[in-house]
């Protein structure tokens, strides 16, 4: 059983979920981005959720969202499940869709750290040296869409009933930071990808890499899998906080309301009905109506 980890409304985080076996079941093409962008907008739509950023890749996605109402578990197993339905109906395959680890949620703490993780997001089929421009990568990406014009999503074929309870169409729309001028903030992120496709390009030609190329990405069988190995039983960050002494701050935070969480889960197991759980479980007080501390255990502000 994974960690507990508190979710308080209002926060923003660095969402990555890759694909089983790290196969390429999700690679690029007309129909897997349709599926892929209307799970995420219908998803995202019932849950309140604020999406910044995202790219789906061949074999996982990352996505930076913002969740004002505290509903990021309920939004995730909405958006995860119906990916995996109708790209497995697409497939024809059965089997799970996703990869058996814990999505990984990493909670950013300041707008620096949104960022610089909205700009690693969108750069990654760059880092990754599969396109030579951000805008080369032919999978779902929220580049296109920077500006905020909503987008609308049609239901795709697959899976979908034509009369059955899910939306003939799905909106979404790139939000920027609470407070941020959206002009000023989009021209940065620009300007931080045209640097990081310069750098990842000089990269390239010191070390004589080659760029596998749009066209290759998408003649890949979606059964296929790198050839690559690729490390096991990291660590796996619950925040990203680039300021030592605020990181010092939140992880004592974080420690603190596991220590609390796992006392409480304690003695309600031994029969202790009364217990109040720290603020931020989000599984006692959504599930279990177990009694909840209406104070952090420490702050996380």
């Amino acid at each position: 059983m994974s960690s507990p980890r508190p979710i308080f409304p209002g926060q923003t985080y660095l969402i990555t979920r890759s694909c089983t076996q790290r196969q390429f079941l999700l690679r690029p093409d007309r129909m897997t981005n349709r599926i892929f962008l209307y799970c995420l907008a219908d998803a995202a739509q019932r849950y309140g959720i604020r999406v910044l950023a995202w790219v789906m890749m061949s074999n996982h996605y990352h996505a930076v969202v913002d969740d004002p109402e505290g509903r990021l578990p309920a939004f995730l197993e909405h958006f995860h499940k119906f990916t995996a339905k109708a790209l497995n109906a697409r497939w024809g395959r059965w089997e799970n869709f996703w990869s058996s680890e814990p999505t990984c949620v990493v909670r950013l703490v300041t707008p620096e750290d949104v960022f610089d993780k909205v700009v690693y997001v969108l750069a990654n089929p760059v880092a990754a040296d599969i396109v030579d421009r951000v805008a080369d990568w032919p999978g779902a990406s929220a580049l296109p869409h920077l500006d905020g014009k909503p987008l609308s999503v049609p239901r795709a074929p697959v899976f979908f009933r034509k009369n059955g309870p899910m939306p003939a169409t799905a909106g979404l729309s790139i939000v920027g930071p609470d407070g941020v001028d959206r002009n000023a903030w989009v021209t940065r992120v620009r300007e931080a990808l045209s640097s990081r496709e310069r750098a990842v390009r000089e990269r390239r030609l010191q070390n004589g890499i080659r760029v596998v190329g749009r066209k290759a990405v998408r003649r890949l069988s979606p059964f296929g899998r790198p050839s690559t190995s690729t490390p096991r039983r990291n660590l796996r960050p619950c925040i990203a906080c680039k300021d030592p002494n605020r990181r010092k701050t939140e992880l004592l935070a974080l420690q603190a309301f596991r220590q609390q969480h796992a006392r409480a889960r304690a003695l309600l197991t031994a029969g202790d009905r009364t217990v109040r759980f720290p603020l931020g479980s989000y599984r006692w007080r959504m599930f279990v109506s177990a009694p909840v501390a209406t104070e952090p255990a420490l702050s996380v502000a």
